[in-house]
């Protein structure tokens, strides 16, 4: 029988790896982003599982506040998972996420170079029987760093080394039996980050995910045009 350690993984936040990321990007965070990523940092830090909810309109930034935390797992030695509704989402976070981290190097103490490469794959059903394989493969092994994919990423052949962070993107397009299949991945649970572009009032948030904190980017990056919401009744 599976037994889930509710103790949780304590990372160690705010290592260079996260600096590093933060450094590298092209613009720079907003104040909502890095007070999100502190609150977030806090949770991470914690004796027990982080449960999460991350919501912020679309293009806010939410992302790289998730990439930090996957980061934060990466850095200790676990893995970071990201999964998306569709197969489009999917391979659009994945071509999104190997953009930010493009050139990053993960420092490795049993690296003769004192760094590596950090490895972003993607799995969907499009992915080949052999090339899912050597990838299955590597991604037990702990030869993958961060995964992107669909529910593919919550089948039972799918095994992570050590998954540290989960982060699930649209959490009303995912069901809680989805969500707790996702915990499951590995003995000890790991961290859940849920992103949602659907604006929550925090109260009702609380209501509708009791088991999740809630933190909100509540700024648009400099020269992001506003949302504008229309409706239609055609």
């Amino acid at each position: 029988t599976f037994e889930l350690d509710n103790t949780g993984i304590r990372h160690k936040v705010g290592g260079k790896l996260q600096q590093r990321f933060i450094s590298a990007l092209p613009f720079a965070i907003t104040s909502a982003q890095q007070r999100v990523i502190n609150e977030i940092d806090q949770d991470l830090a914690a004796p027990h599982p982080m449960h999460h909810l991350l919501q912020g309109d679309v293009g806010s930034g939410k992302t790289v506040v998730a990439v930090s935390a996957m980061l934060a797992a990466v850095q200790g030695g676990h893995q970071g998972a990201l999964m998306a509704p569709t197969e489009v989402l999917a391979e659009q976070h994945f071509a999104g996420v190997r953009n930010l981290l493009e050139g990053l190097l993960v420092p490795d103490e049993n690296n003769l170079f004192g760094d590596r490469q950090l490895r972003v794959e993607l799995l969907t059903s499009r992915v080949t029987s052999e090339r899912r394989r050597e990838l299955l493969r590597d991604l037990a092994n702990g030869g993958v760093d961060i995964l992107i994919g669909t529910h593919a990423l919550i089948q039972d052949g799918v095994k992570f080394s050590s998954l540290g962070v989960a982060v699930i993107d649209e959490q009303h397009r995912f069901g809680v039996a989805q969500r707790a299949k996702m915990r499951k991945k590995n003995t000890i649970a790991p961290h859940v980050l849920v992103m949602t572009a659907t604006p929550i009032p925090r109260t009702l948030a609380m209501t509708f995910y009791g088991d999740l904190d809630v933190s909100v980017i509540d700024e648009l990056p400099p020269g992001r045009k506003p949302i504008q919401t229309i409706h239609r009744f055609d």
